[in-house]
C-alpha cells in the first residue's frame, strides 16, 4: 500500500509551515546542493516525482526546459502547485510514480527532492526510470541519508549530561526496510537502503553516477540556522546525479 502522508491534514500544515520559513534544512542545505547538481534542461523534457509544491519544476521552465511534469501522490500537494505556477508548458497530475504510464525512452530529465525514501520498491523504481530515460538523459535525487534512514523511530543523537551532542546514534545499518517514526504525526513510514544498494542498483540499471554530494552547511546557513551545526557529525541528505548510458 502506499503511503500518502502529506494529504493528512495536520501533517501537511505542519509540514507547510516549516516550508514556509525562510530558514529551514530545505532551503539552506538540501536544495543549494540540489541546484548545484542541477544538469542541463533547455529544450528539455523534465518530469519531477514528487513536485510537492511546484516550485522547482516551475524554476525547469526559467532554465529553458520545453515541457515539465510534475507528479505527486498528494493532492493537496498538487492542488497548491497547480494554484501557485500556471504554464502552457507545465503540467501537474496527482498520481503515484508507481502508477504512472511512461513510453520507453521519452524523458530527458528526471528529478525528485526527498521523495524516494517514501517509496517501497526502490529496484522498481529505478527500473522505470531507467526505461523511461531517453540515452543520455540525465537523474537527479535526493532522499535522506541512509545514516539517518537506518535508525529511523529509535534514538538519534546521543547526548552528555548536560544535554549537549555528543555522537549520533548508528544502528540497525545493514538491515533495511521499512522505518516508522514520529515527525510532525505518528506513524510516518519511510524505507532504509544501505549506500551499496543504493549504487548498485542504478548501476544495474546503466545509470552511470556522475556526481554525489552529501551536503555541508555553509558559514551564512549556520549564522541564519544554528542547528544546522549537527550536520558535521551526520549528513541529513545524499544528492545523487546520474547519467542514463544505453
Amino acid at each position: 500500500m502506499k503511503q500518502n502522508i502529506y494529504d493528512n491534514p495536520e501533517f501537511f500544515q505542519k509540514y507547510k509551515a516549516i516550508r514556509e520559513r525562510a530558514n529551514n534544512y530545505n532551503n539552506l542545505l538540501e536544495q543549494p546542493n540540489f541546484l548545484r547538481l542541477m544538469p542541463d534542461v533547455k529544450d528539455k523534457l523534465v518530469l519531477d516525482i514528487g513536485c510537492g509544491m511546484g516550485d522547482f519544476a516551475a524554476s525547469c521552465l526559467q532554465k529553458g526546459a520545453a515541457q515539465v511534469k510534475g507528479i505527486d501522490i498528494s493532492k493537496n500537494m498538487i492542488d497548491l502547485a497547480k494554484s501557485k505556477h500556471v504554464h502552457p508548458q507545465l503540467q501537474f497530475q496527482h498520481i503515484a510514480f508507481e502508477d504512472l504510464q511512461l513510453a520507453e525512452r521519452s524523458v530527458d530529465v528526471i528529478c525528485s527532492s526527498l521523495a524516494f525514501h517514501y517509496i517501497a520498491d526502490f529496484a522498481a523504481l529505478v527500473n522505470k526510470i531507467g526505461h523511461a530515460l531517453a540515452p543520455d538523459g540525465m537523474l537527479l535525487f535526493s532522499i535522506e541519508h541512509p545514516m539517518v534512514t537506518a535508525n529511523k523511530g529509535h534514538s538519534d543523537w546521543i547526548l552528555d549530561e548536560h544535554g549537549q551532542i555528543l555522537h549520533y546514534a548508528l544502528d540497525r545499518y545493514q538491515l533495511e526496510g521499512k522505518r516508522t517514526q514520529s515527525w510532525l504525526v505518528d506513524d510516518v513510514i519511510t524505507y532504509h537502503r544501505t549506500l551499496s544498494t543504493i549504487i548498485n542498483t542504478l548501476v544495474t540499471n546503466h545509470i552511470q553516477i556522475e556526481g554525489i554530494v552529501e551536503p555541508i552547511p555553509t558559514d551564512e546557513a549556520l549564522q541564519l540556522l544554528p542547528t544546522l551545526k549537527k550536520q558535521m557529525k551526520c549528513p541529513a541528505f545524499l544528492i545523487i546525479k546520474g547519467k542514463k548510458m544505453i
